[in-house]
């Protein structure tokens, strides 16, 4: 696997350009007393995203592939939330809050499409040990307590 090969993936290329625009337009934002905070989970958050679809996509066997895809999704609902805060605690203008909001929401659809392809061409499912990979639950997830009686 290469560079070349990743920069062919749209969605590896938004989550970098997030971070990046991140890195340029939040991070100068906040406060001082937010540097070893906010900033750091910001950064780390932001960076997460485009490096888990990486380390999947360096993967072999399709299910690994598809759990790195899981992970930069949650890495993306982090960087999200801090968002939120950022603009709700006053750093941000409401502007640029709008835009990586909206920009946030687009990448969040696009790793749903990439882990459907994975898992239709199930790409290194015969390497070696790939019988021994941990499976999906197909229940499903209840939201709702259980009703007293």
């Amino acid at each position: 696997m290469s560079v070349q090969g990743l920069t062919r993936l749209e969605v590896w290329k938004r989550a970098k350009d997030f971070a990046l625009t991140i890195y340029r337009n939040i991070l100068p934002l906040l406060p001082p007393e937010e540097k070893w905070n906010l900033n750091s989970q910001i950064r780390r958050s932001s960076l997460s995203i485009s490096a888990n679809i990486a380390e999947g996509y360096g993967r072999f066997y399709y299910q690994d592939n598809v759990r790195f895809c899981y992970n930069a999704r949650g890495s993306l609902e982090e960087t999200l939330s801090h968002l939120v805060f950022s603009f709700e605690a006053k750093y941000i203008p409401e502007v640029l809050y709008k835009e990586l909001s909206t920009e946030g929401d687009e990448i969040d659809r696009m790793p749903n499409g990439y882990i459907a392809y994975l898992k239709r061409s199930k790409q290194g499912a015969n390497e070696p040990g790939s019988a021994h990979a941990i499976h999906e639950i197909t229940e499903p997830y209840i939201a709702e307590p259980p009703e007293d009686n």
